[in-house]
């Protein structure tokens, strides 16, 4: 079994045909490359300081959760495993078809995991204190269900609302209050 983290940033991977004609997702593209292993595509959509940071014991009402997608299910069963075992609950969105939901541009895609957006006109030594100096905020598997329901497909990773934080649940407001 191998964990796609990976997503698709044509302006550093290149424009690939396939990917943004919908014809495939990044991570099936993995799934024909590594043909003899089972993919599941996990941890793409939270970034590295957040995942450190929210981490929380199963049962904790401050417990986050993240998606994954995979064409296997013992496959995706153990990385929700895995993935309880790190503090994090999961949600199953689907096969590897379905993944976009959760790449760059998507309502569930880092935002969520953020209490406020970061400043607009600051340096990037600024916008980078910011990014590792902000807490994050937990995002329930309700709210990851949402946020991934409510996705449309737009331009390669899909769509992302104006305001994620109206999708967020009453539970995830009462605890950032």
């Amino acid at each position: 079994m191998v964990i796609d983290t990976m997503n698709y940033y044509p302006q550093r991977d290149g424009r690939i045909a396939e990917l943004d004609s919908f014809a495939s997702t990044s991570s099936e593209l993995v799934q024909r490359h590594l043909e003899r292993s089972r993919i599941v595509k996990a941890f793409n959509n939270i970034d590295f300081q957040r995942l450190f940071t929210l981490a929380r014991l199963s049962g904790s009402d401050e417990r986050s959760a993240v998606p994954i997608a995979g064409n296997d299910e013992q496959s995706k069963s153990d990385v929700a495993s895995l993935l309880d075992l790190l503090g994090y609950d999961s949600v199953d969105i689907g096969t590897l078809a379905e993944s976009w939901r959760s790449e760059p541009e998507t309502p569930v895609y880092v935002k969520p995991y953020f209490p406020t957006q970061p400043p607009e006109g600051v340096t990037p030594e600024e916008a980078y204190r910011w990014f590792t100096e902000t807490t994050g905020v937990p995002v329930s598997a309700a709210t990851v269900r949402g946020l991934v329901a409510g996705t449309e497909r737009g331009t390669a990773g899909g769509y992302v609302p104006e305001d994620v934080s109206s999708l967020r649940t009453d539970a995830d407001r009462n605890w950032n209050e």
